[in-house]
């Protein structure tokens, strides 16, 4: 994986949470949240926290003598998170690398993930150092997305770029985002880092947006995709943007836009 697909700098972290959140995030957040309130737990561990969707929307369910610990690589995004969050004792923040978390063993009751093992340079690591930290029984929740085809707006920038771009074409959300959808390796990882129990539920959903202009923003102005569009060309950020959002038009109307998105939900057992 190249560096660049994990580098959340500059105005990427505002625009991931301004337009990407809402777009394909915020639903699978509330079912995260859903999911581990479910589970009582007293101390959680968030890994890849991102701009907070989750951390937002989990904070609420906890219960009010929970300690949660909210963690990102990148300081930008962790900062711009708490910055989002409402005042709470009970979190706290602190940039965290998932493949060597700076926590003793048998530290937690849960951790949960999401979207982010895809990013993991070595998800064997990671899988072990989230075995590490929970308690015996604890759970380790997170979710994938589906490969692209799969998720319909992802598919359209990816296809808008290729046009724009048919030398070497920006190839960020099939490989990365879009890259780790296999529920047979997905399980079998888990099982050689040491999870004893491990469900996967496939779970599909609408993606709505006011305008053709919002995914393509969302894609290409608030994830690492910008990084590869200005690698290309450092002045064709606007025309890849307008790209994308006229392929979307042409798909799906030039009025309020909605399409699938699909992802796998994990839960297993330390």
């Amino acid at each position: 994986m190249p560096e660049t697909d994990r580098e959340f700098a500059g105005s990427i972290p505002e625009n991931y949470d301004r337009y990407l959140v809402p777009l394909i995030f915020e639903s699978f957040a509330q079912d995260i949240a859903q999911r581990v309130a479910a589970l009582s737990p007293r101390t959680v561990l968030e890994t890849a926290a991102g701009s907070g969707v989750v951390t937002r929307a989990l904070a609420p369910r906890l219960s009010p003598d929970a300690s949660y610990v909210v963690t990102d690589l990148n300081q930008p995004m962790l900062d711009y998170a708490a910055m989002r969050q409402a005042a709470d004792n009970r979190i706290s923040w602190r940039k965290a690398d998932a493949l060597a978390l700076p926590f003793e063993d048998a530290a937690f009751d849960l951790v949960c993930c999401q979207f982010g093992v895809m990013f993991f340079p070595d998800r064997q690591s990671g899988y072990r150092e989230a075995k590490r930290v929970l308690k015996p029984g604890g759970h380790f929740l997170f979710n994938v997305w589906d490969r692209i085809e799969e998720n319909v707006f992802a598919n359209d920038v990816t296809n808008a770029l290729a046009e724009l771009f048919p030398g070497d074409p920006p190839r960020f959300l099939a490989r990365t985002p879009h890259g780790y959808h296999d529920p047979a390796l997905i399980q079998s990882e888990l099982e050689k880092a040491g999870f004893s129990s491990v469900a996967i539920e496939t779970r599909a959903g609408q993606s709505r947006a006011p305008s053709p202009r919002h995914p393509a923003v969302a894609y290409c102005q608030g994830t690492p995709l910008r990084n590869e569009i200005e690698a290309r060309d450092a002045d064709k950020l606007e025309a890849a943007t307008n790209h994308a959002a006229s392929r979307i038009a042409n798909r799906h109307g030039n009025g309020e836009v909605a399409a699938k998105i699909q992802a796998h939900v994990i839960v297993a057992v330390a």
